[in-house]
């Protein structure tokens, strides 16, 4: 496994946690934080040994935003280029067969909201903090934010968040759907790896067809995605960990799925 600099990789029982590690900067987003990202969500999602990816954050805050001072020293053409890492760090998590779950444990502000609304799922600490706070800066999310909100919480909801830059706390996050569960501080990582475990038992290749038929859903029509779900339940079917679930269920024992 690579090492990074600004990360915090470990991989046990077929889960992977990435933790951001910039702690002492609210694990803001810089160009090295962006493509050690890349690297560590493309690296796992290639990894037979990872069934499921957890992202959470050092310290204080999950990612309270981008590096506003790296930002700020840069020209026009390094700007857009930072973007598009930053847009490309992000659809790696989308392009990434393995399940990827955000485990928010304190402020997700800016480019950190953009990278929970990334994965696949959210569960919160009630610590925790979103928001899009780029307008106070004279911008706006530019890392998939104002794609990506839209579809979990609305149009509505995601351009209040956007136009206002006000934050929202957990509670109010699970209310409009932006987060799946909410929990005490000191009960998230816990209970986000129960959750990680269930679904690592599960059948990977199967699991891993059905992200990418739910991603299909929000991007093509309903008669596309319908034929998209029929194929890949066609190449799910003759797949050895189908056999072992089917058997397991007609003889009442607990399947072992090995990923064929």
């Amino acid at each position: 496994m690579a090492e990074y600099q600004d990360l915090e990789v470990t991989v046990a029982d077929y889960i992977a946690t990435i933790t951001m590690n910039r702690p002492q900067a609210m694990n803001a987003l810089n160009s090295n934080v962006i493509a050690e990202l890349e690297a560590a969500v493309t690296e796992l999602g290639a990894n037979n040994d990872v069934r499921v990816i957890v992202i959470t954050g050092a310290g204080k805050a999950f990612v309270a935003g981008a590096d506003i001072k790296q930002m700020n020293s840069l020209e026009l053409q390094d700007f857009r280029t930072f973007i598009a890492n930053g847009q490309k760090a992000m659809y790696a998590i989308d392009l990434c067969e393995k399940p990827v779950i955000a485990a928010i444990n304190g402020f997700a502000l800016g480019g950190g909201c953009e990278l929970a609304l990334a994965c696949d799922f959210r569960v919160a600490s009630e610590k925790a903090k979103f928001g899009f706070p780029e307008v106070n800066l004279g911008l706006f999310p530019g890392f998939g934010g104002t794609q990506r909100a839209p579809r979990f919480i609305g149009r509505g909801y995601a351009s209040e968040m956007t136009f206002t830059g006000e934050m929202i706390d957990a509670a109010e996050a699970l209310r409009v759907g932006l987060v799946n569960h909410v929990y005490p501080a000191d009960e998230l990582m816990d209970s986000v790896m129960k959750i990680a475990k269930t679904i690592a038992s599960k059948a990977p290749i199967a699991v891993a067809r059905s992200k990418t038929a739910i991603k299909m859903a929000g991007d093509t029509t309903l008669e596309a995605g319908l034929a998209f779900e029929r194929e890949s339940m066609s190449m799910v079917f003759p797949t050895k960990d189908r056999a072992e679930g089917m058997d397991a269920f007609i003889n009442k024992r607990k399947a072992e799925f090995k990923g064929e």
